[in-house]
């Protein structure tokens, strides 16, 4: 995924004090932050009891908070909070690799090829030639055959749909490492580069970060093709259309001239972003940040709790605009090929 669109900023650093320092004041200039919020529960023998919720602070409504921590949303009536501070993101954790598989499936799930066949745990997977991850073989989980066998598989399917042999595999796996001793060697020949960083971001966050209303569609608009490229194939098109819950967002000029776009796709409690895109004469002018905030609140309210999106290695400009949105690195992947000239 490679933004055009490098102006995006969080709120870095601890909060400015607020003009209002009541405690209300402090919970509204902490909305959209992460928090440690301190409240009553009740009393012992007539005396207070408190407990705190850490997570992403958001209004509830009727004179309530809501703190998103990692065990479920919190809810909380304003008159029972003592304390808030705006606290760092907790410190990254390495994934287990059952976490890494389920994410990248997940990823394949919101970027349909068009022909897939399961080898096992794996997915083979073709769509004339239209992006890496439509047009290779995810290696997660146990193929159901000897690495070898299972490779030979990856070879023939390749064969049969006029692809160049590829196996997606994350990096430092052991799906990856088996692959290596059967000599396939790093896809040298990848055009957007062979190694990939999956990126992952808290909703909330990424919705609080601009209020600018923008609508998702449930198909591309004539206006959607007009900034991200017209497709130039039909398998383009079902790759990009075919997911079970995509969503299309525009972003517009004051004159509703087009100015940027962006795709979605809800799977599970999951957001896919991708194909974010702006017009060259509006970049630096936070169209990206309102284009992903409208993608997040959408996800929102489709259920997803998580936005989860590809970086190739290579495209330092998009790196640095999403670790810009707070966007932090889950684990990477890279292209594998046969070693020999095969791939």
């Amino acid at each position: 995924m490679a933004p055009d669109d490098r102006a995006g900023t969080t709120p870095d650093g601890p909060a400015a004090a607020p003009a209002d320092d009541t405690i209300q004041g402090r919970i509204d200039n902490a909305l959209g932050r992460r928090v440690a919020l301190r409240h009553r529960i009740g009393e012992r023998e007539g005396r207070p009891l408190y407990t705190d919720a850490v997570g992403p602070l958001s209004d509830g409504g009727a004179g309530t908070v809501v703190v998103d921590t990692r065990t479920g949303p919190v809810r909380v009536d304003r008159a029972a909070v003592v304390a808030v501070r705006v606290v760092p993101q907790a410190p990254a954790r390495r994934a287990s690799w059952s976490a890494v598989s389920r994410l990248e499936n997940l990823c394949a799930d919101a970027w349909p090829a068009v022909v897939e066949e399961p080898l096992g745990g794996w997915r083979l997977r073709a769509a004339g030639g239209f992006t890496g991850r439509a047009n290779s073989a995810l290696a997660v989980g146990d193929p159901g055959l000897p690495i070898p066998a299972a490779l030979d598989r990856v070879l023939r399917f390749a064969a049969a749909h006029g692809l160049v042999p590829r196996l997606q595999t994350p990096m430092g796996s052991p799906w990856s490492e088996a692959a290596r001793r059967e000599g396939w060697v790093l896809d040298g020949g990848h055009q957007a580069g062979p190694e990939v960083a999956v990126l992952v971001a808290d909703l909330t966050e990424l919705a609080a970060l601009s209020s600018t209303p923008i609508e998702l569609t449930p198909r591309p608009t004539d206006d959607w093709w007009a900034v991200t490229g017209a497709p130039e194939s039909e398998a383009e098109r079902h790759v990009l259309t075919a997911a079970a819950r995509p969503g299309f967002a525009v972003a517009r000029a004051a004159d509703g001239t087009p100015t940027g776009a962006v795709r979605a796709a809800v799977v599970e409690d999951h957001l896919h972003l991708s194909r974010l895109a702006t017009r060259p004469d509006v970049r630096r002018q936070g169209v990206g940040t309102a284009l992903t905030a409208a993608a997040a609140a959408w996800g929102r309210e489709q259920g997803a709790r998580w936005a989860v999106l590809q970086v190739n290695l290579q495209n330092q400009g998009a790196r640095a605009f999403y670790a810009r949105l707070g966007c932090r690195e889950h684990h990477r992947y890279h292209y594998l090929g046969p070693g020999g000239g095969g791939g």
